[in-house]
């Protein structure tokens, strides 16, 4: 070990006894631009589409889907290929991009992807990455194409301009509203999110004093009884509750909300005249005056309909509340930019109060 050390360190640091300077620089220099020329043709090589259709996950997959869309073929005969949209243009991030691609190609090695049921399953894990990364740099390799300072708002349709001019005034990403325009959608229908798991492990430790309020971190049931076997109803995400008292593995806890005074009177709000849904009981249970109490009745000005206060004390499974709703807005926030924006124009959170 000690031998090859020190060959190392002559080989480096001990001048030629027999080879010219001006042979070492020049062949210094020569080695340079051949390794540089190199290293060029090889990112201009793995920035082909050709190259990417040789991995067959790719082909098989994210090709048809492509084929199906306007940024495939369409009436000018402009088409983007696989580099114009997933590797940036400046050198600096396309290597760095290069780097990161190197997973998907571990991902294909290794078998992750490697079929169409594996890379469906994967599909929202990739499709998420290039969501941040697009989101990041604002959707830069969309714009090289589509730029809002060369956009004639005048001749889109009235829809489109008025989400367009709003989308250029605040200078929004691209993909905040085009997810999917390229390629089909991951399905999102009972995805386990594990933001979700933070709720959770955060409401198994919170410390809960009788009296005071909290925040419900999930849809949760709702009992008549500590034992949790006579279903009333289900508490929505973000409900507020007052803890009166804890048994074992369930509380009881002081429902406060409106409800419409029309049918049954099922569904419970969080505040007068706002649609925003807290608490939904059985219908049976509903007009159940031993367990639902009126505390007032107001009518609504815009709607003429009777609002009315009401008070129920329910049960429902230990470890289901925070004290605090930020945690679950935190991830609220998330899903509405990465899901809710693929069909709908976002506007600003405080807009809409209902």
């Amino acid at each position: 070990m000690k031998r090859l050390l020190a060959f190392i360190r002559d080989l480096f640091l001990r001048p030629s006894a027999r080879i010219g300077l001006g042979v070492l620089v020049v062949g210094g220099f020569v080695a340079g631009a051949v390794a540089w020329q190199g290293f060029n043709t090889a990112m201009e090589a793995t920035n082909e589409e050709a190259f990417c259709l040789t991995c067959h996950t790719m082909r098989d997959n994210l090709l048809p889907e492509l084929q199906k869309t306007v940024h495939w073929s369409n009436r000018t005969g402009v088409r983007a290929r696989c580099p114009d949209c997933h590797v940036p243009h400046e050198f600096t991030d396309k290597v760095a991009r290069k780097m990161q691609a190197s997973r998907e190609v571990l991902g294909q090695l290794v078998g992750t992807i490697g079929t169409r049921e594996k890379f469906n399953e994967h599909r929202i894990v990739l499709a998420r990455r290039e969501w941040r990364r697009l989101n990041a740099n604002g959707s830069r390799e969309c714009r090289a194409c589509h730029d809002y300072k060369d956009m004639d708002f005048d001749r889109m349709r009235p829809a489109s301009q008025v989400a367009m001019r709003a989308a250029a005034e605040r200078d929004q990403s691209c993909i905040g509203c085009h997810k999917g325009i390229a390629h089909q959608l991951p399905d999102l229908k009972g995805e386990h999110n594990p933001a979700f798991d933070t709720l959770v492990s955060a409401a198994a430790g919170q410390g809960v004093e009788e009296g005071d309020e909290y925040y419900a971190i999930l849809p949760r049931p709702l009992y008549r009884d500590a034992a949790l076997t006579q279903p009333v109803g289900t508490i929505e995400v973000a409900a507020r509750v007052k803890v009166l008292e804890t048994q074992g593995d369930a509380q009881r806890v002081e429902l406060e909300l409106w409800r419409k005074n029309k049918g049954y009177g099922r569904v419970w709000y969080s505040h007068f005249g706002l649609n925003i849904v807290s608490a939904i009981l059985e219908k049976e249970i509903s007009r159940d005056e031993d367990l639902v109490t009126v505390l007032e009745a107001r009518e609504d000005p815009l709607t003429g309909l009777e609002w009315q206060q009401v008070k129920a004390e329910v049960w429902l499974a230990a470890e289901s509340l925070l004290d605090s709703p930020e945690e679950i807005w935190t991830i609220a926030r998330s899903s509405y930019n990465e899901s809710c924006s693929t069909c709908h124009r976002q506007p600003d959170e405080a807009h809409f109060d209902a």
